[in-house]
């Protein structure tokens, strides 16, 4: 089951609020612990968005309203000026995550295309809703008098998130007149794939309206007279500039008078005409230029018993006019009859049992990069462990060791002289607060004879005595090594300027293999557009056997596993199915069965080819009864020449980020970095390398 929902509409004034109560009734009456948040908001700090406030005071949710929202639109502006929408998207997860892990189902509502964020909105509520992996309902406005306008607005809606890698469960188009419900219902079904839930809301005049209480919060009116009639709903308005006995013939049902605050006449005759069964109801009195009647007036009003709402405001006629007919009508917190009205509506016209069922048979298909990531570093600073990098005196790994003391999220040791590694982090502009890390010269360390007699113990069987093993206990390498062995820290991560056989030698020496594993390999963690994939092995082991390619697929599912990535592996090779010949297919599909009997819990295709096992087009024409076909998470190489050079080309040609490579089959963790490394590609294995040490 889909653990959230993004509502998310297509203009502004949508009737987005509707769904929004329905919504949160439903979910609630199929589990108690519902959250939820508003990513963006249009107001600005100092004052509270009104739909938050709703949901908040009317469904009685503990929710603290600044956990509600994360960014006002103004901020994200900026955020986007400054290059930094990539920020914004990771707090906003970050802020959802913890909502996530306190309820049961997070209701998430996009914005409301008001204020100055208009522009970049539709972009941005795809962006949110696929990265934090999760399905959209969307809603489109009616457009007035066209049903072809709206279809198309609604398909192109549709399309956007679609496009964007967003599952949409459900299209609601509100606002429709009557005579057309029915129309838009049907041509719906054209644009829409039949699993899709759809509906077609009707226009209201009750909450399209809007009602004093709104006049007052828009135009920071003082209310004189008839607090009790704030909620009255405004069906028209007029002003009253005329005489009198020529204002009476415009009024409408729920009339609002505007006046300026001297004519007694209009404001008299405006009462007068509310308690009078000729004429209708009017909603209130709006009096303008700061103007209030006489004294005696007042006193009048005062001794009515049926007063409606009289205002008073600064702004001119004309100005307090306009700025009447710009109010938009909303759903505050204390409007009761026009939230009831709205879940109502919803449970009316919205197939809500449908709905229901979408969201339990949603199935969370991969994992986003960005959600990836989050994820990764979260996990890690909830247990925070120890890793050395025994290439202190390199420059990437100074300023990545840096960058995880600033953040907390690990214990870093780093090898070298620490005078040398300050007047160099200086030299190259590195801010590193060495209190933070901790320093060993392997050449001075207090662990070195221990480490020289350890090593001589394990290795003498291999001619080693103890002269060779303390010459070797000063390489850097073997010195980290033996700290994960001898438990000072719980996993190394070099390889930036040693190669890899260098980095592994030592593993593989006293660290050794699992019991029930007889190969070392290693993963990428693919970070894609929209998925995050595991490609294993891409760094290890040339030309596996084919036990030894089953190992590795295992090995690999484990990991997937272990990141919070669902295992569905596909054994890759130059044909699927049974089509293939040839000993390289041969080899894979041997490794399959050995998969499948070794575990028969994991989801396993193979010998498949690497567009089968990713595109669903491909895999419903090749092999279309497959539950890995087409949605692959884990993806194995026949051999290192293939894997390699795979994913160094997705990485250069789509610019995915390679996580990696990762070892897998060693009792504690090393892990191995490329010599052309980054910052980034440090910081990210190191974070690996604590989270696989956790497991030990």
């Amino acid at each position: 089951m889909s653990k959230a929902i993004y509502i998310a509409a297509s203009h502004s004034n949508s009737g987005k609020s509707i769904v929004t109560l329905g919504l949160m009734r439903l979910l609630l009456g199929k589990t108690t612990k519902v959250g939820y948040i508003k990513p963006i908001i249009t107001v600005e700090k100092n004052k509270k968005d009104f739909h938050i406030e709703t949901i908040l005071s009317h469904f009685d949710l503990d929710i603290d309203y600044n956990d509600a929202y994360v960014f006002t639109g103004k901020e994200v502006i900026t955020k986007r000026n400054q290059g930094k929408i990539g920020e914004v998207i990771d707090t906003i997860i970050k802020q959802y995550k913890k909502m996530e892990s306190k309820y049961d189902f997070v209701l998430v509502e996009g914005t409301d295309f008001e204020g100055d964020a208009t522009s970049l909105e539709a972009e941005l509520n795809v962006n949110i809703a696929k990265n934090l992996g999760i399905p959209a309902l969307i809603i489109s406005k009616a457009s007035k008098g066209s049903i072809d306008n709206t279809i198309e607005n609604t398909k192109l809606i549709y399309d956007t998130f679609k496009n964007g890698d967003v599952e949409v469960l459900s299209v609601v188009v509100n606002k429709v007149s009557k005579e057309n419900v029915g129309k838009i219902e049907k041509r719906l079904l054209d644009i829409v794939p039949k699993n899709v839930v759809t509906c077609a809301i009707p226009f209201s005049n009750k909450l399209s309206n809007p009602t004093v209480a709104e006049i007052v919060r828009e135009l920071d009116a003082e209310v004189m007279f008839g607090q009790g009639g704030l909620n009255n709903p405004i069906g028209a308005y007029g002003v009253g500039a005329m005489q009198l006995r020529n204002h009476l013939q415009h009024y409408e049902e729920n009339y609002l008078v505007v006046t300026p605050g001297d004519r007694a006449d209009i404001i008299l005759g405006s009462l007068q005409a509310n308690t009078s069964k000729n004429y209708p109801k009017v909603a209130g009195i709006v009096l303008t230029g700061g103007l209030k009647p006489e004294g005696t007036i007042l006193r009048l009003i005062d001794g009515l018993s049926d007063i409606v709402p009289i205002l008073s405001v600064k702004t001119g006629t004309f100005e307090t006019a306009t700025n009447v007919a710009n109010v938009q009508a909303q759903i505050y917190s204390e409007n009761n009859d026009k939230i009831l009205a709205s879940l109502r509506i919803f449970n009316k016209y919205v197939p809500t049992d449908d709905l229901t069922n979408k969201l339990i048979n949603f199935e969370v298909k991969g994992m986003t990069p960005k959600m990836f990531q989050y994820n990764m570093v979260d996990r890690a600073q909830k247990q925070k462990k120890r890793v050395v990098l025994p290439e202190g005196n390199d420059a990437r790994v100074l300023e990545a060791a840096a960058m995880l003391a600033t953040l907390n999220i690990v214990d870093v040791t780093l090898l070298g002289d620490i005078e040398e590694l300050k007047i160099k982090a200086e030299k190259i502009g590195i801010a590193i607060n060495f209190d933070k890390i901790k320093v060993i010269n392997p050449l001075t360390s207090e662990y070195l004879e221990d480490f020289v007699n350890t090593f001589y113990e394990l290795r003498k069987h291999k001619g080693v005595n103890l002269d060779m093993a303390r010459d070797t206990m000063t390489d850097v390498s073997y010195f980290g090594t033996m700290m994960v062995h001898k438990g000072l820290v719980d996993g190394m991560v070099s390889g930036a300027v040693n190669t890899t056989q260098h980095t592994i030698r030592p593993a593989l020496q006293f660290i050794k293999t699992k019991p029930d594993v007889s190969v070392v390999s290693s993963v990428f963690f693919m970070c894609m557009d929209n998925r995050v994939s595991v490609f294993g092995d891409c760094a290890i082991n040339p030309d596996p056997t084919a036990e030894q390619l089953a190992e590795i697929a295992i090995s690999s599912a484990d990991s997937a596993a272990n990141f919070g990535i669902e295992p569905r592996v596909a054994m890759l090779s130059y044909s699927s199915g049974s089509s293939g010949k040839g000993a390289h297919v041969d080899k894979v599909r041997a490794a399959t069965e050995i998969v499948k009997t070794k575990r028969p819990d994991l989801k396993v295709e193979g010998p498949i080819q690497y567009d089968a096992a990713v595109d669903a087009g491909v895999a419903k024409s090749k092999m279309p009864n497959s539950e890995v076909a087409g949605q692959a998470t884990v993806l194995i190489f026949p051999d290192l020449n293939t894997g390699n050079n795979t994913y160094k080309a997705i990485q250069r040609e789509t610019g995915a980020l390679a996580i990696g490579p990762m070892l897998q089959g060693l009792n504690k963790p090393v892990n191995d970095l490329s010599r052309g490394c980054t910052v980034d590609d440090i910081f990210n294995t190191v974070i690996i390398t604590a989270i696989q040490a956790q497991e030990f």
